[in-house]
């Protein structure tokens, strides 16, 4: 298999997703990671098209990369003018870099439908902007758009595209899926038409509207090319490009082509978390590779045999790709499960004994009431501490109670009403007996104040906890107002993260026990309970 060199687009091409914005110092960052990563060229943006990206280029002369080659993208010349006032062409030459990219149309629609040109000034317009570039010393990456549904429909003159380019002096002849429709054959196919017409070096630019991208870029390497274009979690317009999260590790550890180190590779996960914080998204847990969820196991029957032998159930060891695995815990589970859980939160449960089967009944009891332990295992912990003979909780919940009334503003304000939440609770702590009062902006809000004024009397640090997300799931829609509901809460004390899950046909008393748990949670963790 012959070596292959990695592309990135996520700051242009990835940053079309519905939805991203990155800053210039965003960009700036996401560059450093790439480079780590061991990605060969960085497409950086358009130099010629808006502000930010000019801003970049600029910015980004002072940083210093150890693996990677900036790029700079633009497109040929506009029909019917001159190379030397085409603004695009002039931004590309003076941008700073040693590598641009040109995107040129090569499907013979696209010249005589979009461009409204003709086929011949097409041609001349690539290899002018091509031989323009090469001739201010630049190596020149040729993006042949459209070029798969081009080949379809007029091989010869898709073809005709790429012998203009290289006889421009372009250094790679990228072959574009712009659409994202191609099948794997049908890449094959025109690839293989491609190296018989140029010696120039094959690359390939796939999209995934057919969810095929990473399938034809596999593909391409397989029929020859040695460049590969991607963005990192597949970000792009409408379905995203070829994920390279994913085209990376499948080229590496399941083809041999050995494109980045083994360290480089391990970093894999972190890139993808970092790049997904930055776009301000939601990390996809289900992604191949780097997903939270990529290496998960949740039936028993999988626990089982992956405790015994991590392969039964991973293709890969996920330290490879600088992730874990782990198994959850739901009616689902096996006693394995809540052996495998435990052992993680430093608790060890005999293999053999009645501890697991218990706390497996209590689960699957609980869960059939409501409570989903997945994404809850703070609460999830608890349970286990809760099982071990001697554990005593930091506190006790004896008793609240919640008031929402509308209550009239003074006439001087706008709205003559407001609603106002007021929650009294009772707790247990050390023996005595706290009752207090607290208003809020709603009636959860209300028990946190009222149940925090309780415990900070005992318990100061707990000032750090802030809940920093909360969300109510209905599980029996047919039943109306007495459906069971489920509350899954998020806390953090500024340096870690945890969830609790309550569930109850009452929503106030499904949020009470979720927002004990979280509490209790951070008490246990601070060793404030035992």
């Amino acid at each position: 298999m012959p070596s292959v060199q990695l592309y990135d687009t996520t700051l242009r091409d990835g940053a079309q997703k519905e939805g991203i914005s990155f800053s210039v110092v965003d960009k700036l960052n996401i560059t450093r990671k790439l480079d780590e990563l061991g990605i060969h060229f960085i497409e950086g943006g358009w130099p010629g098209s808006n502000p930010k990206d000019v801003e970049f280029f600029t910015k980004v002369q002072s940083l210093t990369l150890s693996h990677a080659k900036l790029v700079a993208f633009g497109s040929t010349r506009r029909p019917k003018t001159k190379i030397e006032t085409d603004v695009n062409l002039q931004a590309l030459a003076s941008a700073g870099v040693e590598v641009v990219t040109l995107v040129g149309k090569s499907s013979e629609l696209q010249v005589t439908k979009v461009l409204e040109t003709t086929l011949e000034e097409n041609l001349a317009m690539i290899a002018d902007s091509i031989g323009y570039l090469k001739a201010k010393g630049l190596i020149v990456f040729f993006d042949a758009e459209h070029f798969f549904d081009g080949f379809e429909a007029n091989p010869s003159y898709a073809l005709r595209t790429l012998e203009a380019a290289a006889e421009a002096g372009a250094d790679c002849l990228v072959l574009c899926d712009t659409n994202g429709g191609s099948m794997p054959q049908e890449v094959t196919a025109a690839i293989e038409a491609a190296k018989k017409v140029t010696a120039v070096p094959l690359g390939i630019h796939a999209h995934n509207d057919a969810e095929l991208a990473v399938a034809n870029t596999l593909a391409a390497v397989r029929a020859g090319v040695s460049h590969v274009q991607g963005t990192i979690n597949g970000y792009g317009e409408r379905c995203g490009n070829a994920n390279l999260c994913s085209v990376i590790p499948d080229l590496k550890l399941k083809m041999g082509v050995d494109c980045i180190t083994d360290e480089q590779l391990a970093k894999l996960t972190a890139v993808s978390h970092y790049i997904s914080e930055l776009a301000n998204l939601i990390p996809e847990g289900s992604m191949p590779y780097v997903g939270s969820s990529a290496f998960s196991h949740k039936a028993g029957l999988h626990v089982s045999g992956f405790t015994k032998w991590a392969e039964s159930y991973q293709h890969i060891d996920p330290a490879q790709v600088g992730n874990q695995s782990k198994a959850l815990v739901s009616e689902l589970s096996g006693r394995k499960n809540i052996i495998y859980k435990a052992k993680e939160m430093g608790v060890d449960l005999p293999p053999q004994g009645k501890e697991a089967q218990v706390l497996l009944d209590r689960v699957k009891l609980l869960e059939s009431r409501g409570f989903q332990y997945e994404n809850a295992e703070a609460s999830f912990e608890l349970l286990v501490h809760r099982a071990k003979p001697g554990y005593k909780s930091p506190f006790e919940l004896v008793d609240f109670m919640v008031v929402v009334e509308k209550r009239r503003r003074p006439p001087t304000q706008k709205d003559t009403e407001e609603m106002l939440s007021e929650a009294m609770v009772k707790v247990k702590v050390n023996g005595e007996i706290i009752h207090t009062a607290a208003e809020g902006s709603g009636p959860v809000n209300a028990l946190d104040e009222a149940l925090r004024k309780a415990l900070l009397q005992f318990y100061p640090s707990l000032i750090q906890v802030k809940l920093i997300d909360y969300k109510v799931r209905i599980l029996e829609e047919s039943v109306g107002t007495e459906s069971q509901v489920r509350v899954l809460i998020e806390s953090s004390d500024g340096v870690e993260e945890w969830r609790t899950v309550g569930s109850s046909t009452n929503i106030i008393e499904a949020s009470w026990l979720a927002l004990a748990d979280s509490l209790e949670y951070w008490l246990l963790k601070q060793k404030g309970g035992k």
